[in-house]
């Protein structure tokens, strides 16, 4: 596999520290409000990262926070007369139905920053004894000039990073590049005894203290969106190369901006588009085929005739997947195509061909249709035997669940009662008893049973 470095800029072989085990770190939600899609295309993203390299037999350790504690938090809860934990309590709990909602399987840890002050006061002891950081009236800063290396992962000159830079009048920082590791309490703000005094961490250092708890001092990938890339993730790196004295993370995974209409989606414009309200429109599993329909680190473009096109054609690989099921059931015991059962393999080979080039999904979904159009020209309108049907169904689910997809397929089980009605109205089409086909069909609907008459026989979908 080849994954896009943004430190290096290039594609590079992934070779993670262990051979078997990979450690992932995402950073996670400011938990604040309901998330957006573009909250949600990380999510979404990174979890088929996280899925395909479990597919590929790597055992992986995958951590993402929570920023449970931040300006934006305390803001809405002084906006609201409740505490910072009764908002971020809520948000988080609004995370989770979003989440599942998009088929986006739990982390192997979730940690709070509330719930990590030691090891963020720890990481910022060594610092400061190492002399990387410094306190001021209760304040601590990193000393940014201090890390030779700082700006390598946004590849930006620290001379240009000066110039954009400015202390405000009464700044207690050494240098303007400087950056709070601990933010002194002000009234009526949470806090917490440090040895610096009553405060609270500032933002940057959680992740750092984080990954060092759960992931140890040197991970294999580090992932977010691209607007993470400076300052959050150069400060990660600055902070975390200077307490530990080692690489912090081998690999650092980027994925671009949504659009709204063409337009860069933003809280300022008022075009940002929550993943509660599309889904109450389409559903969760559309947002999550279009989220992850383009390479990842290309800009997406959200419109409601892109929402449209997902909702189509995710429609297409239900309904040929429920078709499959159908001739399964019907197959007979006749010998095996070998030819076509290398054809499905095949179709396996490439998705992974596809999936290995820098995690392309785009790639890896048009695999599954040309799977689907294999399965539509050579399954379903021949007779083939239950063995090749039973190999296009194993890896048609294979290359969907690596994707996150189909996850809201219906059951085959259908009540005695309703297999019985289904039977009696073939019979008595059978006996040329249409009143009493076209009844039972009518029944059938009334209660969510929608049935199909096809050449090999009746298909049924739920409503």
């Amino acid at each position: 596999m080849r994954i896009f470095n943004t430190m290096s800029r290039q594609k590079e072989d992934f070779v993670p520290f262990d051979e078997k085990e990979v450690k992932i770190y995402a950073c996670g939600p400011t938990v604040y409000n309901f998330i957006h899609i573009g909250n949600a295309r990380p999510l979404c993203v990174f979890d088929v990262l996280r899925r395909y390299l479990e597919y590929r037999g790597y055992n992986v350790k995958f951590v993402q926070n929570f920023t449970d504690v931040d300006d934006k938090i305390i803001n809405r809860a002084n906006e609201e007369g409740i505490t910072f934990e009764e908002v971020s309590k809520k948000y988080i709990e609004e995370f989770w139905t979003d989440a599942h909602g998009l088929n986006f399987k739990d982390a192997t840890v979730h940690p709070k920053a509330t719930e990590n002050i030691d090891e963020i006061i720890d990481i910022i002891k060594t610092l400061e004894e190492k002399g990387f950081a410094y306190a001021v009236d209760g304040d601590v800063y990193f000393r940014t000039l201090k890390f030779d290396e700082y700006g390598k992962l946004s590849h930006q000159p620290i001379e240009d990073l000066q110039s954009g830079a400015r202390i405000a009048v009464g700044d207690k920082k050494e240098d303007p590049l400087d950056f709070a590791l601990w933010k002194a309490a002000k009234e009526g703000e949470p806090y917490w005894d440090s040895p610096w005094g009553k405060g609270r961490p500032g933002w940057h250092i959680e992740c750092s203290a984080m990954n060092r708890k759960y992931l140890g001092e040197s991970i294999d990938i580090h992932c977010g969106g691209q607007d993470l890339i400076f300052p959050h993730h150069e400060n990660e790196i600055a902070q975390s190369e200077c307490a530990n004295g080692c690489c912090f993370s081998k690999y650092w995974m980027h994925n671009g901006y949504i659009n709204v209409d063409n337009v860069k989606m933003s809280k300022s414009l008022g075009n940002f588009k929550t993943v509660r309200e599309i889904a109450e429109v389409y559903g969760y599993e559309v947002i999550r085929y279009f989220l992850i329909s383009s390479h990842y680190r290309s800009p997406i473009n959200y419109n409601l005739e892109i929402i449209e096109q997902c909702k189509s054609a995710l429609e297409r690989l239900y309904t040929c997947r429920e078709s499959l099921d159908f001739a399964m059931k019907n197959a007979r015991d006749i010998e095996d195509d070998i030819e076509l059962i290398q054809l499905m393999n095949s179709r396996r080979e490439q998705f992974i061909t596809a999936m290995d080039d820098d995690l392309n999904t785009a790639d890896g979904i048009s695999c599954v249709f040309e799977l689907v159009k294999d399965i539509n020209t050579k399954i379903l309108d021949k007779e083939v035997s239950k063995t090749v049907c039973q190999t296009a169904a194993d890896i048609f689910d294979e290359l969907c669940d690596v994707l996150g997809l189909l996850y809201n397929r219906k059951s085959n089980d259908l009540d005695a009662e309703i297999e019985d009605l289904i039977n009696q109205r073939q019979q008595a089409r059978a006996n040329k008893d249409w009143a009493t086909a076209d009844k039972i069909r009518d029944d059938l609907k009334s209660r969510g049973i929608i049935l199909k008459d096809t050449a090999q026989g009746v298909t049924w979908t739920k409503e």
